[in-house]
């Protein structure tokens, strides 16, 4: 985002992103496909811009 100059007012404001939808992503909460395609045509990417995959545990579920 910063490589883009878009904050994340503009994401909600502009792009119609949920504010949710940007807590999820801060805080490493799950998102949809749908909004990883929306976020990468937005910010022109791959979605291995945008998330990483790690090996780690996640917890008991």
């Amino acid at each position: 985002m910063k490589q883009k100059d878009i904050t994340t007012y503009t994401l909600i404001g502009k792009y119609k992103v949920l504010s949710k939808t940007i807590y999820n992503l801060k805080h490493n909460k799950h998102i949809t496909t749908a909004t990883l395609e929306k976020l990468c045509r937005i910010l022109e990417c791959t979605p291995n811009d945008i998330i990483e995959f790690t090996n780690e545990p996640q917890g008991k579920k």
